[in-house]
């Protein structure tokens, strides 16, 4: 994957308003648990992930608007 968020990857966020972190796995549809942080590879925020790398940031469109993260690391555990 070299560096680069994929099906699997454990990613760090900073939402670039709040400043709070959040640690999500990009997972598959029967896997996905948000209590367990892991997230739905179709999911919306999954989705403005896969592909990126450490240091870019990820818009995503919430229901409240656009939100920008800051991709803090990438990890294949």
């Amino acid at each position: 994957a070299e560096g680069k968020i994929v099906f699997g990857s454990t990613v760090t966020l900073e939402d670039m308003e709040t400043e709070e972190q959040v640690t999500y796995q990009i997972v598959g549809e029967d896997e996905a648990d948000i209590k367990e942080r892991k997230i739905y590879v179709g999911s919306p925020i999954a989705r403005a992930l896969i592909g990126k790398e450490e240091g870019d940031v990820a818009e995503v469109q919430a229901p409240s608007g656009v939100r920008e993260y800051d991709i803090i690391s990438v990890e294949y555990i």
